[in-house]
């Protein structure tokens, strides 16, 4: 069964960051605000603050990625396959996400 994960979390934001346009991110988390677990709230709004950090939608992600294709094995592992130069398959995850995070890091390194 799938995770729900509606966006990269802390550290696949903060590797994003470094590789991708920052106005790509269309959500950030609140880096001042923790709550009492230590978590970072996520907004939903471009990052604006000094403290944001910036994170992506499965959506921002999508519109990153070229001509791909995601598709779920019979177990309900999701992988993305690109077809851009040279056909790239990911590796299964339970959530699009990873996948899609998994294809970007995968295309920067080309």
């Amino acid at each position: 069964m799938a995770t729900i994960k509606n966006c990269t979390d802390i550290e696949q934001s903060r590797k994003l960051a470094e590789i991708l346009p920052l106005e790509s991110a269309d959500m950030c988390y609140d880096g001042y605000a923790l709550d009492n677990n230590g978590n970072h709230p996520v907004r939903l709004h471009k990052p604006d603050g000094e403290y944001d950090i910036p994170c992506w939608s499965l959506a921002a992600l999508f519109a990153i990625l070229p001509d791909y294709t995601l598709q779920t094995n019979t177990d309900g592992a999701v992988f993305v396959v690109c077809e851009s130069k040279k056909p790239m398959i990911s590796d299964a995850y339970d959530n699009p996400v990873d996948a899609c995070y998994e294809m970007i890091l995968r295309l920067n390194e080309l």
